[in-house]
């Protein structure tokens, strides 16, 4: 690799790093092509035409769900840069413009609509109750995160921030786990949609739980 690369993003010195890069920069691709669907704004648009009863219905349903749709595409950016190593005064600027802008949109617009939305979601109450739960969690570990960072405790906000990306990039797995879902299994739609709602998130926190694990005990 390109040794000014190398100086600018020492993170990705790593092969392991370099890899799990790669990986996200495919996931950000497609998941910015399922944004793309919804530009310009249409009302039918590829998910909204089962939401069809809210939209017709709820007269902010349409506003909150765009809300949503076009923030967290950023998110995943956002939070993403904040795993970066930086080491330059520079590198630390962006570490603190990406974060900021991660964790106001996430809790003005991203998490705020995702609540609402988990109480209009597919699927029944379980699904439902699994999304708003979701969006709460988002909502206060980002806000946590924040609180903690102002009291300058590093280790805890980075923990904190580790939290509410697993639970950003539930955006991601729960489609994953939507293909792997029908691949394996001949579930009826809604059952499918039931399962993923968990599926999407709980494993993610769980991870985030045993990285944050890992870090403590190898510093004690």
């Amino acid at each position: 690799m390109n040794t000014n690369v190398i100086k600018a993003f020492p993170y990705l010195y790593s092969r392991r790093n370099l890899i799990l890069t790669l990986l996200f920069l495919y996931f950000y691709w497609l998941m910015v092509k399922i944004t793309l669907y919804y530009v310009p704004f249409s009302t039918t648009a590829a998910f909204l035409k089962i939401k069809q009863t809210e939209v017709t219905t709820l007269p902010e349903y349409i506003y909150i769900f765009y809300a949503h749709v076009y923030t967290s595409i950023f998110l995943l950016l956002f939070g993403f840069i904040q795993f970066f190593n930086f080491k330059s005064k520079a590198g630390k600027l962006i570490h603190r413009y990406s974060g900021y802008q991660y964790i106001i949109l996430l809790l003005v617009f991203a998490a705020p609509s995702g609540i609402y939305m988990g109480f209009h979601a597919n699927g029944d109450f379980w699904s439902k109750i699994s999304f708003v739960i979701l969006g709460t969690l988002w909502w206060i570990s980002t806000f946590i995160a924040l609180i903690r960072i102002k009291q300058h405790r590093f280790v805890a906000h980075r923990n904190w921030m580790m939290r509410s990306y697993a639970l950003s990039l539930s955006a991601v797995t729960l489609r994953l786990w939507k293909v792997i879902l029908v691949y394996c299994f001949e579930l009826p739609p809604m059952n499918t949609y039931q399962i993923i709602a968990w599926l999407g998130w709980i494993p993610n926190l769980l991870i985030a739980e045993l990285l944050i694990y890992n870090k403590s005990t190898q510093k004690s």
